[in-house]
């Protein structure tokens, strides 16, 4: 990276070892290698892999979607004796976040939710093209699919793993861009233990019959 240095060491015979002259470049041209160095690590500082705190935000505004939840997400704090809510699950309260639930995402989830409305931004509405764009938030052993059922609205159903309070609560609070403009999300039907969600005439990691698939929670 360029520093002052760089612009010192071409000073001309006729002011070389003149102090004076010596510090004064080294001032005005250290200013502007400043400058350079700085708009040089713009691009990975503002890199959506790399981009934390006030970058992410600005990434996000570029993106259409706000770190800040409209809706307080509640029943996603950490806690032992609450379902869904133990470890790998539940959210750890921060010292300042309120009692009354979630309103401001940390790096990591607003980063993924990001994710997601770049995919929806670039999405065509179709039932295919939304598995894309959950792939993204759900990944690993969760499984979130779409029913699509021909009278404008439809099915989301999680099977698999469990997801954290938090997804769970970004997925049933509208958060994830997966809904086409006039069609309606009538029911998510969640696993609350891991394995396939209960079914007929289907047998693998989305929906299973008796003695292997579970028995949903129904969020409205």
């Amino acid at each position: 990276m360029a520093s002052a240095e760089d612009y010192v060491g071409l000073i001309a015979g006729g002011h070389r070892g003149k102090p004076k002259f010596t510090a004064m470049v080294g001032v005005v041209a250290g200013a502007f290698a400043d400058q350079n160095n700085v708009a040089a690590e713009l691009a990975e500082e503002f890199d959506l892999d790399n981009a934390i705190g006030a970058q992410l935000d600005v990434v996000g505004e570029w993106v259409g979607i706000s770190r800040r939840v409209n809706t307080l997400l509640t029943g996603v704090y950490f806690s032992l004796d609450t379902d869904g809510l133990g470890f790998d699950q539940g959210v750890w309260k921060g010292p300042f976040d309120p009692d009354s639930g979630l309103t401001v995402l940390d790096d990591e989830t607003y980063r993924l939710l990001i994710r997601a409305k770049i995919g929806a931004n670039h999405w065509d509405g179709t039932m295919e093209g939304s598995k894309s764009i959950l792939d993204l938030i759900f990944q690993g052993d969760t499984h979130v699919f779409v029913e699509d059922n021909q009278d404008m609205t439809m099915t989301v159903g999680v099977s698999g793993k469990p997801p954290s309070a938090l997804f769970l609560a970004l997925l049933t609070g509208g958060y994830i861009p997966i809904k086409p403009e006039g069609v309606r999300i009538n029911y998510y039907i969640v696993t609350p233990s891991d394995g396939p969600l209960f079914g007929f005439d289907l047998n693998n990691e989305y929906v299973a019959g008796f003695d292997t698939g579970v028995w949903g929670a129904v969020y409205a």
